[in-house]
């Protein structure tokens, strides 16, 4: 599933629907493509990635508002480096192909802070999305339907 951060990212504007639909479908995407393929995300291997990109975030907003984007270009390979982290945890069999790809596509896309920020924003609002999905049963359900009379 394709990522689009930015409405218009000169101008500043986030995609409008990034935290709202968007996050829901690569949610819904993620969910089911883990039931496609037998392979369940891990909720400890999500947090894991959810805590680190938290942790990042924390480590740049701990420096003067003037130093945070110099700062973040200091750090970025860091952060650039949850794409082999992922693929790690995908050989494990601990996230799926799609949760890969969806760290894969929004990593690709960050070059500065904004970028980031917005895409912390896209993983807060999956984060929360995957969690409905996950305890509200999109799971597939058998329908059993009552034999011989009643």
């Amino acid at each position: 599933m394709q990522i689009q951060l930015w409405q218009n990212r000169d101008a500043g504007h986030v995609h409008p629907e990034l935290f709202s639909s968007t996050a829901e479908k690569l949610a819904q995407h993620v969910f089911q493509g883990q039931l496609r393929n037998n392979k369940l995300n891990k909720p400890t291997q999500l947090r894991k990635f959810y805590d680190e990109v938290v942790r990042f975030d924390g480590e740049i907003k701990s420096f003067p508002a003037e130093q945070q984007e110099d700062e973040f270009k200091k750090q970025l390979p860091y952060l650039k480096m949850l794409n082999a982290k992922a693929a790690y945890a995908m050989a494990r069999d601990l996230i799926s192909s799609e949760f890969k790809e969806f760290i894969a596509s929004a990593i690709q896309q960050i070059h500065e802070k904004k970028d980031f920020d917005a895409f912390y924003g896209l993983f807060e609002a999956f984060m929360g999305f995957y969690k409905f999905y996950d305890e509200k049963g999109e799971r597939p359900q058998k329908n059993f339907a009552p034999k011989g009379g009643r």
